[in-house]
């Protein structure tokens, strides 16, 4: 079996970013509920002003973590069945509301609820779902004629 015999078979390079954004997604959801510490660094990590670490800074608990994990998980199953038939106009859809959703949460925890720091851990998801829905944005003719 070769690796091209796995990989989405779609025009262009969309279908393999919404599979490495999935996977990536998926490991993300696993840590969430493996370990508090990556969580905790989005949600009111390490203050620059304090110097203390996330765990005394975070309002991160168990419960938020795995119910973070599981929509994590849930968003990247919507963008890896999206990369393998992003020709399919309810699913490319989904997968652009995963990101617009993701977008929305991160800017209202850090702009509303005040959880959330300007900082890499939290731009970092921001980042990649906005370019993620602007590429699909711009594509979409493209994928669904």
């Amino acid at each position: 079996m070769s690796l091209s015999s796995v990989l989405p078979e779609g025009p262009g390079l969309l279908p393999y970013w919404l599979l490495t954004v999935a996977l990536t997604g998926i490991g993300n959801s696993i840590q969430s509920y493996s370990t508090l510490h990556y969580t905790q660094r989005i949600y009111n990590g390490q203050s620059s002003d304090t110097g203390k670490p996330a765990s005394e800074t975070s309002s991160v608990t168990p419960l938020s973590a795995r119910t973070f994990g599981t929509w994590s998980f849930v968003s990247s199953l919507v963008r890896f069945y999206c990369a393998y038939d992003i020709t399919n106009k309810p699913l490319y859809d989904l997968a652009m509301w995963t990101c617009v959703t993701g977008m929305i949460h991160f800017g209202l925890e850090w702009s509303v609820f005040k959880s959330g720091r300007i900082g890499v851990p939290l731009l970092s998801p921001v980042v990649v779902a906005g370019a993620t829905f602007a590429w699909m944005f711009t594509q979409r003719e493209t994928y669904l004629g």
